[in-house]
């Protein structure tokens, strides 16, 4: 029996042909108000400690969403709302998950607690009955097993005291959810089909649908979330899909890279990829800073930012595009096995110098990242981290500390010279083979 291919999330999107019409898009935009409402409606109801008992598996609250009469009075059909109801539970759920890591994270930190107190912190935050129990100041209830675990805990701690601090924690770090802006919403296949180089969507009202023309004539067959843009009269239409990962016999190289603000991309062999990165940015930084100095002279007269905005994401689009075009060429060419690259530090908060942190705000490297680690996953490449502590400083010849000067590396041990991001890609490449990688 053959092994099934490995499959891997991917989000494709789709976008109009030419513009909307006003009229269309005020009914996209209805429906997205209508759908804004409804989730902030369940966030209200059961956001809170009293709805934890309810979202697992969630069809409680599904029945008591369909009696309460809700729907009827925005007159939503119910391929949008009940969507907007499991998305909505979807967020409540992601959002206990952030708090239970956060209390985890606490008590780990908190040395005031012994490792008994703190044993049965974890176990409460990580059974989803006791801890609803504990945050509702009911019994925990719990499989047999479960429970003579627990049981053996509440000896060996002051329980009390413990559940208070669950509570106390609780109510400082919740976050109960609300939607502000109603940008978008989810469509399941009944309330679409694809036809006559375009996707037709239903609206509220019966048996009449919206024709929006499409740059591409693929057809998926998923759950889609339209995306709204009214200011520029287009959709964004975000697809989920599992595809399978490629492999490659003949990729088999292993290849150390260093990223840079100007060369997108440098190999340890000194191959470049994305060298027109710098003039991207450069371009994109330039504009941003005379939009900035145009807006403070003109606040007064409060300028609008319809087109800031909009030019703002031409410009992203753009650089974006770039990106991917560069990666794939990178792919192509390099038939990598293995990829080496430095693991990057967390930005810091304010920091020494603000052009400095403006420049590498603006530097795509989150972006470049994402989209790396994504193309790896999907070609079957293998993407490591490496420690990245003077990895740039180091001559990858001798491993004497050196300087750099004009773009390049000098080391004063051994005399090697040689373009500085080869330097580092060399350097990346070496501390991976050598073990020298970030779990």
């Amino acid at each position: 029996m053959d092994k099934p291919l490995e499959t891997i999330h991917k989000t494709v999107c789709q976008y109009n042909r030419r513009p909307i019409q006003s009229e269309d898009m005020e009914k996209l935009m209805e429906i997205a108000e209508d759908y804004r409402k409804v989730k902030n409606y369940v966030y209200e109801r059961y956001g809170g400690k009293g709805g934890l008992s309810k979202l697992y598996p969630g069809y409680t609250i599904q029945n008591e969403m369909t009696a309460c009469g809700f729907r009827a009075e925005l007159a939503m059909p119910s391929v949008y709302f009940y969507l907007a109801v499991f998305d909505a539970l979807g967020n409540i759920k992601g959002q206990w998950t952030l708090t239970k890591s956060k209390l985890l994270k606490l008590t780990a930190q908190n040395e005031n607690f012994t490792e008994e107190e703190k044993h049965y912190l974890r176990f409460v935050l990580k059974s989803t009955n006791a801890f609803e129990a504990v945050l509702n100041q009911k019994p925990v209830q719990l499989p047999q097993e479960m429970q003579m675990k627990f049981n053996e805990l509440v000896k060996q701690a002051d329980t009390e005291r413990l559940n208070r601090y669950i509570c106390r924690q609780v109510r400082k770090y919740h976050v109960k959810l609300h939607s502000e802006g109603a940008s978008g919403f989810s469509i399941g296949e009944r309330a679409y089909r694809y036809g006559d180089h375009g996707i037709y969507l239903s609206t509220k009202q019966s048996r009449k649908r919206i024709f929006i023309p499409l740059t591409d004539n693929n057809r998926y067959k998923n759950q889609l979330y339209i995306k709204l843009y009214p200011d520029r009269k287009s959709v964004e239409i975000k697809i989920p899909l599992n595809v399978s990962v490629r492999a490659h016999e003949d990729y088999s190289r292993e290849v150390g890279l260093a990223m840079g603000m100007y060369a997108m991309l440098t190999t340890d062999e000194g191959h470049v990829y994305g060298e027109r990165f710098g003039d991207y940015q450069i371009k994109y930084a330039g504009w941003l800073r005379e939009q900035a100095r145009s807006y403070s002279r003109n606040r007064r007269d409060n300028p609008g930012r319809k087109k800031y905005e909009a030019k703002k994401n031409r410009y992203l689009e753009q650089l974006h595009s770039y990106i991917n075009h560069e990666l794939n060429l990178f792919f192509r060419r390099e038939k990598p096995r293995r990829v080496y690259v430095v693991k990057l530090p967390r930005p810091q908060a304010g920091g020494i110098n603000k052009k400095i942190n403006n420049g590498v705000a603006l530097w795509q490297r989150g972006y470049i990242r994402k989209r790396l680690t994504q193309k790896c996953r999907e070609q079957s490449v293998e993407l490591i981290q490496v420690l990245g502590k003077d990895i740039s400083n180091e001559c990858s010849d001798c491993g004497a500390l050196g300087r750099k000067e004009d773009g390049y590396f000098f080391c004063p041990d051994c005399g090697y010279s040689i373009e500085e991001k080869t330097n580092t890609a060399r350097n990346v490449l070496r501390r991976g083979m050598e073990g020298k990688i970030v779990y």
